[in-house]
């Protein structure tokens, strides 16, 4: 697994594919959380937003690095075409824990908010639940499932639209309304959790679904 995920790190920072999820999310960060004062909840609701949109980029992005050739090569190689996915998981992860860490601490940097213990947490699991439905939605958008690009461009927005958009829609819209509407991070951490355990799931089921279908495929 470990392989896996430095060949797939290697391959990312060769392309230099990364850097469009991360120029998207720190022109979010910038534009949402710059000169900003007060409660720490709603910042971290900008930050979350924005890290669920650059996950689901990264998550495509990284999944459809390989062209089928490459990936039956690395298949071959690991012996399972599931261990290959969860090293692809893997590795978006770990991007979006690095991006977690700027979005925690850079809307402390650049305001004026009161922060306490809990407001860090709140922003922990905020951003982790909008990273992992993030990567939900962005593996069966990826060329596994869609062979053509715009199809799976359209598949993307439509999914990333819908879950910030329909009004109370766990884990995403409903995290970040919460968020966005209340100062007491101590009020929200159980509901949080609770969004956290629900992106959990969801990217168990995403995964098994993408796999199901690339092994019908392959």
């Amino acid at each position: 697994m470990i392989a896996l995920i430095r060949y797939s790190f290697a391959v990312v920072l060769h392309t230099q594919r990364y850097l469009a999820p991360l120029l998207l999310f720190t022109g979010l960060m910038g534009v949402l959380t710059v000169n900003g004062n007060g409660p720490l909840p709603p910042a971290y609701a900008s930050s979350a937003g924005a890290l669920f949109v650059a996950s689901t980029w990264l998550t495509v992005a990284l999944i459809s690095l390989d062209s089928p050739a490459q990936r039956a090569i690395v298949v071959v190689s690991t012996g399972r075409s599931a261990k290959v996915l969860a090293g692809s998981i893997g590795t978006v992860l770990i991007s979006c824990l690095a991006l977690l860490v700027f979005g925690l601490f850079f809307p402390l940097w650049m305001g004026s908010y009161q922060v306490g213990p809990t407001d860090l947490l709140l922003g922990t699991v905020a951003q982790l639940t909008c990273a992992l439905t993030g990567i939900a939605i962005g593996l069966p958008c990826s060329r596994l499932v869609f062979r053509r690009r715009g199809h799976a461009l359209v598949a993307a927005l439509a999914l990333v639209m819908a879950a910030l958009f329909t009004q109370g829609a766990p884990p995403v819209n409903r995290l970040l309304r919460l968020m966005a509407t209340s100062p007491d991070s101590a009020d929200l951490l159980a509901p949080a959790t609770g969004m956290l355990a629900a992106a959990l799931v969801l990217l168990a089921a995403s995964a098994w679904i993408t796999q199901y279908l690339t092994t019908r495929r392959e």
